[in-house]
């Protein structure tokens, strides 16, 4: 397996819950299971305690997207480096069902799985990959989605580290409500512009100057 798809795991249990929407679908040991997808060894380790297990997991890998996407970047890896120490995993070297042309292993990097339980095989590969992430191509690569309500986990792949939303639906609906918004505010000023003028409450005036003080010469003596 790359190491990139290790690091996928992290954004998958960061988005089994949606907070904003008050969603969670890691509710099982069926969606235990499933968020395992091919990786069967784990996946048969599951019992009901890995449900909360791994919830706990979620909300600290969240805090670690957070930290990273609010640019605190130390907050971001001392987070993160306390998930690697408690959930410990063995990079090893393997070929196992990556063969090339000629019949030979295509040798590889697999992190090995920690046998305690489910949930903490899956932090453990899921920590690592997102560690292997995070160093080599940065920690402002791991984001939160800015389309609200959605606040989903992603990690930035584009060429130019632009990335702000974590699916094409969100950054179209986010781009949508921004046009509307300009559309609001220009439609308001142009009501205001459009608007008469505001007559003033003071009557009119006469036009007339006042006229001057006559000086009445003193009487002759």
């Amino acid at each position: 397996m790359e190491l990139s798809y290790y690091s996928d795991m992290a954004v998958r249990l960061v988005n089994t819950e949606q907070p904003e929407r008050g969603t969670d679908t890691l509710t099982s040991i069926a969606s235990v299971r499933d968020l395992c997808g091919p990786n069967q060894t784990v996946a048969r380790k599951a019992t009901e305690g890995d449900v909360s297990r791994l919830r706990a997991v979620r909300t600290r890998l969240r805090a670690v997207f957070t930290a990273a996407s609010e640019g605190d970047e130390v907050r971001a890896v001392d987070l993160l480096n306390a998930l690697l120490m408690e959930f410990p995993t063995s990079p090893q070297i393997s070929g196992h069902e990556y063969l090339d042309d000629e019949g030979r292993p295509r040798w590889h990097m697999h992190l090995a799985e920690q046998p305690a339980n489910a949930a903490a095989a899956y932090a453990a590969t899921a920590c690592m990959g997102l560690a292997f992430h995070l160093t080599e191509l940065g920690v402002e690569r791991l984001g939160i989605c800015q389309a609200t309500p959605c606040r989903n986990a992603y990690l930035d792949t584009s060429t130019n580290r632009s990335r702000r939303y974590c699916s094409d639906r969100c950054a179209t609906r986010a781009n949508v409500a921004a046009y509307r918004a300009r559309k609001r505010l220009e439609s308001s000023l142009e009501d205001e512009r459009a608007a008469p003028p505001e007559r003033g409450r003071s009557g009119p005036t006469s036009g007339r100057t006042a006229p001057e003080d006559q000086r009445t010469a003193d009487p002759i003596e």
